[in-house]
């Protein structure tokens, strides 16, 4: 056990430059316009001499009507012949810093991999907006946790190189691998870890590290990842419960010899009585979950929001009340909001960071669309968010649909709602991923189902088109509940979607079928899908809509399976039932 000196050490080294980016983050959100206004100056003075700010007038920028003149809204590719040359090595194209750390590699969920410089500015706001994340959870909400261990689950940073040189891979795991040695030693998985590629064998070495310390937080942004890890464990129970006994990894754990080397220190010791708390566990409960051993005042911090909120509904088996810190809308292009209260997807745009303008949904197909900056949104209002970044993005279009959802002093609340890319539309309805989301959700809380995955898209196999939703079979208790299941999704769409419940009641499109997969399909299309894309497994989202109308020829959906009792739900949409509402 760590003295007493040394947690408050350590705290004090820590705690610190924290609460100056506190209290500087705190005053900012009192004064959003001119905390922005001062920021987007600097980073155009910062920038002006590179090629991109020459060929784009920076010098010459003297209000915010010159920037929105002279910079249209665009998306990576306008940036990308830059950040090529970047990749080259001519750091001037795009850039006034000296180095380029890496580059991060963004998920390819809806495109090709994007390539984002990670300069010293961005390590630096990638790492402030962290702090004050964790400073305000464990500073005013859950001090109980301050100086416990954390479990946080990092991929790899350099999964290959440029023409330079340059690394490239997954920002987190740079920051994992750049930790103060002083501080290392609350995080209980080291930064070698994230060189495992096989994900089964991450989970399973993550669990043995953890397993025999008094964890304080567990943090994967996406919650599919935790939901796999309590899986994992449960899974492997007996092996990890023979190793922590023993001090041991087992070896037919897919884990490189290298990485099995750098952990053979802290591998080696015993945890027998660690070992016979968790048999106990498993003798009493028949499983070893999260919520059994992780269950001490333990927090999860990871994604609500969006389509990847649909998990959550697993969370409560697995992990049973434990509190939930949304981490806030970041990505590979930079941290945009930081959460300040439990078990909500919404926080407080991260002003100090980056430059962020919006424009209005209904504003979003048009060439030259209207763009508000950070303190002329409206609550209730969505909006498509354009960030402008010191490394090298400007009026960045992420296509990332967000609301505003109140206010944290003067600076609004943001919470992430779909990406603009997730949408299908195939007689005018504009059915979007946020839609579907919601739909099920509500749905699936109304009908006490929970669903290993599942996917809507768009079937046009006859005289009228229709939505598909493909489900395993496993997840429904026979076909009569899954046709229950589409009844009610069909007639949710149509009450958060006023162009769907056109549709349907003009007949112009076919209610909601369902589509019965075998049992593990989800799991191989998402390993494959994630494969081709090059994205990590922390970084992967299972789409819940797939705007691709040939997707059901591609998938082995198995018309036998829903039986005798289906039928088809067709017509018009009814009104809701009380139990859906």
């Amino acid at each position: 056990m760590l003295s007493r000196f040394f947690l408050k050490l350590v705290g004090k080294v820590a705690r610190r430059p924290v609460l100056r980016h506190l209290a500087a983050f705190e005053a900012a959100t009192h004064r959003p316009r001119e905390t922005q206004e001062v920021l987007l100056r600097r980073i155009l003075s910062f920038q002006t001499d590179t090629d991109f700010g020459r060929q784009h007038g920076f010098a010459s920028v003297r209000s915010l009507d010159d920037y929105r003149r002279q910079l249209p809204v665009a998306g990576y590719e306008y940036f990308e012949p830059y950040i090529a040359r970047v990749r080259r090595g001519e750091l001037r194209a795009l850039l006034a810093d000296p180095c380029v750390h890496m580059f991060a590699l963004t998920s390819g969920t809806t495109a090709a991999r994007k390539f984002i410089p990670v300069t010293p500015q961005y390590l630096a706001d990638y790492r402030r907006g962290w702090n004050i994340w964790g400073m305000r959870l464990f500073r005013y909400d859950h001090p109980e946790v301050k100086l416990r261990p954390i479990v946080q689950i990092s991929s790899d940073w350099d999964e290959f190189r440029t023409e330079a040189g340059i690394p490239c891979g997954s920002v987190t795991g740079l920051t994992a691998e750049m930790q103060k040695r002083i501080i290392r030693w609350l995080y209980c998985v080291p930064g070698c870890i994230s060189k495992i590629k096989d994900p089964m064998a991450k989970y399973y070495v993550v669990l043995r590290l953890s397993l025999p310390r008094p964890v304080g937080m567990v943090v994967a942004a996406n919650p599919s990842t935790l939901v796999n890890l309590a899986r994992a464990g449960d899974q492997h129970k007996e092996s990890l419960i023979r190793d922590l006994h023993d001090g041991t990894l087992n070896p037919r754990i897919d884990v490189p010899c290298e990485i099995r080397a750098a952990l053979t220190r802290q591998l080696g010791r015993r945890h027998s009585k660690r070992a016979r708390e968790l048999e106990e566990i498993v003798r009493r409960t028949g499983t070893l979950y999260p919520r059994d051993f992780w269950k001490q005042n333990c927090i999860l911090g990871n994604w609500t929001g969006g389509s990847v909120a649909a998990y959550l509904r697993h969370f409560p088996r697995y992990f049973g009340d434990t509190p939930i810190r949304d981490v806030g809308l970041i990505a590979s292009e930079g941290r945009m909001t930081i959460p300040v209260a439990d078990h909500t997807p919404s926080g407080v745009l991260d002003v100090t960071s980056h430059y962020f303008e919006f424009i209005p949904e209904a504003e979003a197909d048009r060439p030259a669309p209207v763009t508000l900056a950070a303190h002329e949104v409206k609550e209730g209002e969505k909006y498509y968010i354009l960030p402008t970044t010191a490394f090298g993005l400007y009026r960045y279009h992420i296509h990332d649909l967000v609301r505003v959802t109140g206010f944290y002093n003067q600076t609004p609340l943001v919470e992430f709602l779909s990406k603009g890319a997730h949408f299908a539309n195939i007689t005018g309805e504009k059915l979007s991923e946020y839609h579907v989301t919601q739909s099920m959700e509500e749905v699936l809380r109304a009908l006490d189902l929970t669903l290993t995955s599942y996917s809507l898209a768009p079937c046009w196999d006859d005289a009228t088109p229709y939505y598909g939703l493909f489900v395993e079979r496993g997840d429904l208790m026979n076909g009569h509940q899954g046709q229950e299941l589409a009844a009610a999704l069909d007639r949710r769409l149509a009450t958060h979607n006023v162009e769907y419940a056109s549709k349907r009641g003009s007949q112009r499109l076919g209610a909601v079928r369902l589509n019965l997969l075998p049992d593990g399909t989800w799991q191989e299309w998402d390993r494959q899908r994630q494969t081709r894309s090059g994205g990590t497994p922390e970084q992967y989202k299972h789409p819940n809509l797939i705007p691709d109308i040939s997707f059901r020829n591609t998938m082995p959906v198995d018309e036998e399976l829903l039986g005798a009792d289906c039928v088809e739900n067709s017509g018009q949409p009814s009104e809701v039932p009380a139990h859906v509402e």
